[in-house]
């Protein structure tokens, strides 16, 4: 994949421009289908809302990626390229059945799991310990974990869609700056969608992306982090994605620990994540969306830094960005949900 300026340039903006084109189609489809997310107890939106928009965001890429392969792909093969494209469908084609008949929490982790072997088999997984038992469990304990962590953050208008395109951005911007530009041209076109299809999910939302959607985000934006490379110690390295992806972490850990607590299932729905307890303390639904992103991109800008920085500032960033992110989970862990 082209490595030059106008390359990046024409990636993103075509899959920006492909996801505001077929976003509108998605929600039109829905409405002549009859598909929406029905308001319950455990959501806050009060009317039904088309939710298959995550057919936009899963073709624009598709189409983004396959049309940049063939232009110049000097970091990847088809193979590879074909293969994670192909479990990322396999994802969304999982969460659009969960979208229109529903399917359990365990058939959905079951389904990341199988794709985070394949990853694994293919040899894309992590090389840490150089231990392949080790190696492959760090790697289906990051694919499932992230891919998760962002299909339990959509759960506020616009707040999947804005995240990921923050991270795909700093995700491009080490990539870019290391010359991996299989990882940069997947991370612009996965930004690309997110923030084209921001039009349509801010709020307030005409069309929610759905499972299909958040599943097919939060699975590349997990290889994206496997197949991040740049000049540093390998603890920095594997620490820099897991920072970046940071917010979403903090959320699903925020919900996982908040409903053990009450003894309730973890997989269970409700209105217990970062973005309520933000309400609770007084927050409209956008100033809650607007500050979780200002976090995002704060921690994303700093992840960006912290793989170019010398040793010592390097750390002392990450510690500090760590340290603050735990003051608030411990501090939204105390506001009350009820």
């Amino acid at each position: 994949m082209t490595g030059s300026l106008w390359g990046y340039l024409l990636i993103f903006l075509g899959s920006l421009s492909g996801c505001l084109l077929l976003t509108p189609f998605a929600l039109r489809l829905a409405i002549f289908f009859n598909i929406y997310d029905q308001p319950t107890s455990r959501k806050i939106h009060k009317a039904p809302v088309p939710h298959i928009g995550g057919v936009a965001i899963v073709t624009t890429f598709s189409i983004a990626i396959l049309i940049a392969s063939k232009i110049s792909s000097p970091d990847a093969g088809p193979g590879q390229i074909n293969l994670i494209l192909g479990l990322a469908l396999f994802l969304a084609f999982v969460g659009l059945i969960d979208d229109l008949k529903g399917i359990s929490p365990l058939q959905k982790i079951i389904s990341q799991f199988i794709c985070a072997i394949c990853i694994c088999l293919a040899g894309d997984g992590v090389s840490i310990f150089q231990i392949e038992v080790l190696d492959w469990s760090i790697t289906v304990l990051w694919v499932v974990g992230i891919t998760n962590a962002f299909n339990l953050l959509d759960n506020m208008d616009g707040l999947t869609a804005g995240l990921a395109g923050i991270a795909s951005l700093a995700f491009f911007g080490i990539a870019a700056l290391n010359d991996q530009y299989l990882v940069a041209s997947l991370s612009l076109a996965l930004a690309g969608c997110a923030l084209g299809f921001l039009k349509k999910n801010y709020h307030p939302a005409e069309i929610f992306m759905g499972d299909g959607g958040s599943l097919f985000l939060g699975f590349l934006i997990s290889y994206i982090g496997l197949k991040l490379r740049f000049d540093s110690p390998v603890s920095r390295s594997f620490l820099v994605p897991i920072t970046i992806c940071a917010v979403a972490v903090i959320d699903t850990t925020l919900v996982v620990c908040s409903r053990l607590l009450k003894g309730s299932s973890p997989f269970q729905g409700g209105q217990d994540h970062l973005s309520h307890r933000l309400l609770k303390l007084g927050f409209s639904i956008p100033n809650s969306v607007r500050s979780i992103y200002s976090l995002s991109l704060i921690v994303a800008t700093a992840s960006v830094f912290i793989a170019r920085s010398a040793s010592f500032p390097a750390w002392f960033l990450l510690i500090t960005i760590w340290l603050i992110l735990l003051f608030i989970f411990f501090r939204a862990l105390r506001v009350s949900t009820e």
